[in-house]
């Protein structure tokens, strides 16, 4: 936990001075450092196969689908199978399509704020001896994102050549009129483009081939 709270102090730190870092986050931990509460989205940047799950749940009849599920989750640790309450007794507890929503609000909670809450608690405390919550509390956790690490330089020719269609050609003419405005967006336009894209304005270090998700 010594760790965390030094990068904490790290981050803080640089913020103070006006330096930037080579780093990302996932958008949860800037919600944190916001003290703004992770909703099921921001899940979508962590396991973007788990939160697509979780988003055919909240789409779909629980019966269509063939799910019966518990207010519990399993967590394997150490080579073992491991079942924990999301509610007290949450194992005996059925979910319904009423009470699907609370599920999957606290299966969040529990992945991105209860198993690792002890290591937030360590960075933040470590955080805020640099920089008082109040001092961050008009961003947004994007704008939190680039103020930590600054605008991406980001290579349209890359994203265009690493880009998967789906009921579209690259002929298309729509599809030409997407890569003519993107080639005419300033640097802070793009980098809100990756944010609302990917979560992130992290551009991946071996280019767009790697992004996740981009090819399955």
């Amino acid at each position: 936990l010594h760790y965390f709270r030094f990068v904490g102090r790290i981050v803080g730190k640089a913020i103070s001075d006006g330096y930037l870092l080579d780093a990302h986050f996932t958008r949860s931990l800037y919600k944190h450092m916001l003290g703004v509460k992770p909703t099921h989205h921001d899940m979508e940047a962590i396991d973007p196969d788990y939160y697509k799950n979780l988003k055919l749940i909240l789409e779909h009849n629980l019966d269509d689908i063939g799910l019966e599920l518990t207010f519990s989750i399993e967590h394997h640790s150490f080579g073992g199978l491991q079942t924990i309450d999301l509610i007290p007794n949450g194992r005996n507890i059925k979910v319904t399509e009423e009470s699907k929503e609370k599920y999957v609000s606290l299966v969040c909670q529990h992945r991105m704020t209860t198993s690792i809450e002890s290591q937030i608690k360590a960075f933040l405390e470590g955080f805020n001896e640099m920089i008082k919550p109040e001092l961050i509390s008009i961003f947004t956790a994007k704008e939190l994102e680039l103020l930590i690490s600054g605008l991406p330089d980001i290579d349209v020719f890359d994203l265009k050549k690493n880009t998967d269609y789906q009921g579209y050609r690259p002929t298309d003419k729509e599809v030409e009129w997407f890569w003519n405005v993107m080639t005419s967006l300033t640097r802070s336009q793009k980098a809100a483009f990756l944010q609302f894209v990917t979560g992130s304005s992290k551009v991946p270090l071996n280019g767009f081939s790697e992004l996740q998700g981009m090819r399955g």
